[in-house]
């Protein structure tokens, strides 16, 4: 009987977003969507425990898919499913890891639909919020670099 919890809690924990259905009998009942980077799992267990409880948890690593696929997939997801909320959950400073929360932003806009979206990244151990606005401007370095410079003439000026 362990053997089989144990097998049920390790495929429940390692699925592939891009594998699932994405009308799938888990999606359906906790309409809850836990979307994280691969690496997540093993880098940081404990905060993956904890954000994928009482979440469909799927992995994601943009290293080895195209963020179009993804991104492609969430919108079919979001345009079909009624979600109580996406999170996205990745490491900080991934090249890779930022493009999935650039995928949720523009899948929801794709979509049409508004879902109620919140962003991790986990930096030093520790998972941080991000706001959604904060991750829209991050897609802008334009924007970003306006911002840096901001802070460095009010930091100049005192």
């Amino acid at each position: 009987m362990l053997y089989a919890e144990v097998l049920r809690l390790c495929y429940a924990a390692c699925r592939e977003f891009t594998s699932v259905n994405v009308c799938s009998k888990a999606l359906r009942e906790r309409r809850k969507l836990l979307l994280y980077g691969e690496c997540v799992r093993d880098e940081h267990p404990g905060v993956f425990r904890e954000f994928s409880e009482g979440r469909v948890a799927l992995a994601v690593c943009l290293e080895r898919e195209h963020m179009n696929i993804v991104g492609f997939k969430l919108a079919g997801l979001l345009a079909r499913l009624e979600l109580e909320e996406l999170v996205v959950l990745t490491v900080d400073g991934s090249p890779h890891c930022v493009q999935l929360h650039f995928v949720a932003e523009e899948a929801e806009r794709v979509s049409g639909k508004e879902v109620p979206r919140r962003h991790f990244v986990i930096e030093g151990g520790r998972a941080i919020e991000i706001e959604p606005e904060y991750v829209k401007i991050a897609r802008y370095l334009s924007r970003v670099k306006r911002l840096a410079e901001r802070i460095n003439t009010r930091a100049e000026n005192r």
